[in-house]
């Protein structure tokens, strides 16, 4: 089964690595920021997942106008009935300091690949991405009844102040239903993390120079 799950996660990997690589521009009005972002839910990655039937995947435009002066941390904490899980930060993918440009755009994002009861994820940006690692003793536990994903940011830019962290996007399973809630409320965050089985956020920091 782990060779397959290996095969699997680098087909995936091997079709999505030239699209990592565009991006599209849309200049933002008003003062420039560190960086940019928006979801792009109707994105080729997404495309890809649905129609090879791979999982889920949160796909955002992420464009960075100090590229050569900045780093980029993104991640996925986890939370399982309302604690932290072991290790707390699941994945992360940290890069910057671009040697060839300051401003740098393109595709960022979290899949999650659901094969054959074989669950794995990772994380993806602007040329770069981590491996894909198993999640099984995470996700799909017993007495889940429901889950779901969500963006945590719309298709319009937000900006990102050097050095702010910013909720993304959320994966939650429950027993049964799932209230609504505001992912960019803190305490909002923290109730739905006490009542769903297991919760899952992706976030986004950039900083000027190394943290």
């Amino acid at each position: 089964m782990t060779s397959y799950r290996r095969t699997t996660s680098s087909m995936v990997m091997f079709l999505l690595m030239p699209l990592i690589m565009f991006g599209c521009s849309n200049e933002p009005q008003g003062a420039e920021k560190i960086a940019y972002l928006s979801a792009n839910d109707n994105s080729s990655y997404a495309t890809t997942f649905s129609d090879l039937h791979l999982g889920n995947i949160l796909d955002y435009h992420l464009k960075l106008t100090k590229a050569d002066q900045s780093w980029v941390t993104i991640w996925v904490e986890g939370y399982i009935d309302g604690e932290k899980a072991e290790p707390f930060r699941l994945t992360e993918l940290l890069y910057g300091l671009n040697p060839n440009d300051e401003l740098v755009e393109g595709s960022m994002g979290f899949g999650i690949i659901d094969r054959f009861k074989d669950v794995s994820f990772f994380l993806y940006s602007h040329g770069v991405s981590t491996t894909s690692k198993a999640i099984d003793i995470i996700l799909k536990r017993e007495g889940v009844g429901i889950s779901g994903w969500d963006y945590a940011i719309g298709k319009e830019k937000v900006s990102l102040e050097s050095g702010e962290t910013k909720v993304l996007g959320v994966y939650r399973e429950a027993k049964d239903s799932m209230r609504t809630y505001d992912y960019q409320d803190e305490e909002a965050i923290h109730q739905m993390i006490k009542e769903d089985m297991t919760v899952l956020l992706l976030k986004i920091k950039v900083e000027k120079d190394h943290p």
